[in-house]
């Protein structure tokens, strides 16, 4: 048997904060809380990691007390599902995103940095 994919930790400075902008983004839900660490995930496959089989990660966000200093070395990709690519930069930038350049010249994507600066992208094609 392989390993799954079921969840991405995330250093952040606000882990409740992050929380909220990624449950906006991706429609998850506050699965966990503790000192310092909340965790979200899909409010579909609640059970997550104790499903057989691919599911949708979690994200566990960290509370950490450096800051973010360089590009990161992995990132999400989001997929709009139900609106087109422009429509779904609109949103991520009013929930707070913010754009951001790191060197990708004339791409189908569009890149954006949470409110923490940790980037991320927005692909063209619609993927329910």
């Amino acid at each position: 048997m392989a390993s799954k994919f079921t969840e991405l930790a995330i250093d952040c400075a606000d882990p409740h904060g992050l929380a909220r902008f990624w449950c906006s983004v991706l429609e998850y839900e506050v699965q966990d809380e503790e000192d310092g660490l909340v965790t979200i995930g899909s409010p579909l496959v609640p059970e997550g990691k104790n499903r057989r089989g691919p599911v949708p990660p979690t994200l566990t966000f960290a509370r950490v007390p450096e800051g973010k200093t360089v590009k990161n070395r992995l990132h999400l990709d989001v997929n709009p599902t139900d609106r087109e690519q422009d429509e779904e930069v609109r949103r991520l930038l009013d929930l707070g995103a913010r754009r951001a350049d790191v060197g990708q010249g004339g791409q189908s994507w569009v890149v954006l940095a949470d409110p923490e600066g940790n980037e991320f992208c927005v692909l063209a094609g619609r993927h329910p």
